[in-house]
Formats: C-alpha cells, structure tokens, sequence
C-alpha cells in the first residue's frame, strides 16, 4: 500500500506540470506517428514528381515537395521511424550494458572495479560524436551500425551513475542483512541494489533518448546513417541545404520535427527529475 501511495505521489507531481503533459502528449503523437506511419502518410514517400520539384506548401503538398518532387510531409512521417528506432533502441542497449557493468563494478570492488572504470575512462576520453563518426565511418553506413556505435559510446553514462547509486545502498543495513542470511550477490544486485537505484538512471535514459534522436540526425546529415532514398530528418536536411534560399521548407520542416521532439523528450526528463527525487519522499525497501 504505502509503495502504491509513493506511485500515485509521483503521478500527480508529473500531472502538476504543463510541460510534461505537453511533452507527454507530443511524444505519444510522434510514437503513434512512427508506429502508424504507412497509414498516417498522405503519400508515398518515395514517390518522385520532377514536375513539382522545390514546390512550396500546397494544398496537395501541405510541406512541400523536394529536389526529386517527393512529399516533404510523407517523408517526415516515415523518417520518424528511423529517428525514434535509433533512439530507444541505442538507449536499451547501452542502458544493458551501463547497468552490468556499473552494478557489477560497485559490488564487486577491488580490482574488478578499478578495471571497468579505467575501461569507462577510455571512452570518456574522446568527444561522444566524434567517436560516433569514427565507428560508423569505419563500420560502414547504415542504420544498424549507427545504432551499434552509439550504443558503444552511451553506455559508459549509466554504469558510472548506476555505480556511484550501488557504491552507497551497499553499505545500507538492509543489504548487509540480505548478505547475512546468505542470499546469492547475484539475487542481492537484482532484486535489492538495481530496484532502489533506478530513478536516476530512469532520468538520464529520458534525456538519452533524445541525445540518441540528435546524433542519429548528425550522422546522417554527414551521410553515416540510413541512406537514400530511405527517409531520414538528418539526410532530409543535409539535402535541403543546397536549396535554403529557394526552398527553405525542405530543411526547415524536418529541423522542427527534430526540435519539437527532442525538446518534449526534455520536458518528460525534467519532469521525472523533479517527481522522482529522491527528496520529494521515499526511502529505500
């Protein structure tokens, strides 16, 4: 009863905000969007009207068309896929990763903490976009590999934060009892240490999303990503560069796709930040 008062608590500090139903609401419509994207569509995204190539917003065309006459509109609905895909998927892969290895680390100690955080040192040496661009230049172009290479250097953020939270709850009076009566470290990290460490690492995964949408963007932008003619908000505006003075609606449209998203995931990351601190009530179980 008392876990669910502390649930239902957390729920109406969320609801208080504006900003995170608005960023709730707006995610859900992009989710919805990406999942529904075949119905959604006006158009075929693909399809090619040289005809109307660089055309303005019409009422046929309620984004405009681009440099091979393709619906703007169209390709926005099913680049979401890509954008969103890469996002969760990078973020729950390096999220896996960051909690093994940080959980491990901290409970382990010695030297078997020391080794992964030298490990995590390794990565944190070099600018995360730039390393980004190194794997997917050296991988090769693709969805896959850009998924592969950010999910390589994002799962050193968790295991740092999932570390400092273990290296503190297990010194806690309940997990030495745990230890007392002789209950498996495994069974100790999983159902005692990761369950009272997760809110901040359900934080930062909330802000990871959203820096995950913004890299996917750059590489493909840079031409590292999903390539033609495959949809994708990055490569629809590295296209529409050419043409910023005589057909702004191909960059500008995908650029608010990119901002109106990222910034709602933001929302939903301040939001939890400020319902799932651990001042706001709680204590550890």
């Amino acid at each position: 009863m008392r876990r669910l008062s502390e649930e239902r608590g957390t729920l109406r500090r969320l609801l208080k905000k504006k900003s995170v139903i608005f960023g709730g609401i707006v995610c859900l419509l992009f989710l919805l969007t990406a999942i529904f994207a075949p119905l959604i569509s006006p158009g075929d995204p693909f399809a090619q009207d040289l005809k109307g190539s660089l055309s303005p917003p019409s009422k046929e065309h309620l984004l405009g068309q681009d440099k091979l006459g393709r619906d703007v509109l169209s390709r926005i609905v099913h680049g979401s896929r890509v954008s969103i895909a890469a996002g969760l998927t990078a973020v729950t892969i390096s999220l896996a990763i960051g909690l093994a290895v940080g959980s491990v680390a901290a409970y382990a100690g010695g030297f078997v903490d020391s080794l992964f955080m030298r490990i995590a040192d390794v990565f944190l040496a070099f600018p995360g976009i730039l390393l980004a661009i190194g794997m997917t230049a050296v991988l090769g172009p693709g969805l896959r590999n850009v998924i592969i290479a950010l999910s390589i250097i994002g799962w050193v953020g968790y295991a740092r934060i999932i570390r400092g939270q273990i290296l503190k709850l297990r010194e806690l009076d309940f997990v030495a009892a745990a230890r007392a009566m002789g209950v498996p470290s495994r069974e100790i990290i999983l159902r005692h240490l990761l369950p009272n460490a997760l809110s901040p690492i359900i934080i930062e995964a909330t802000f990871g999303v959203a820096r995950a949408i913004v890299a996917e963007a750059g590489l493909s932008f840079l031409g590292l990503g999903v390539q033609p003619p495959t949809p994708s908000w990055g490569a629809m505006i590295n296209e529409g560069r050419f043409y910023l003075f005589v057909a702004p609606h191909i960059t500008t449209f995908p650029g608010l796709a990119i901002m109106l998203l990222v910034m709602s995931i933001n929302f939903l990351g301040d939001g939890l930040r400020d319902a799932l601190d651990v001042r706001e009530g709680g204590e550890f179980l």
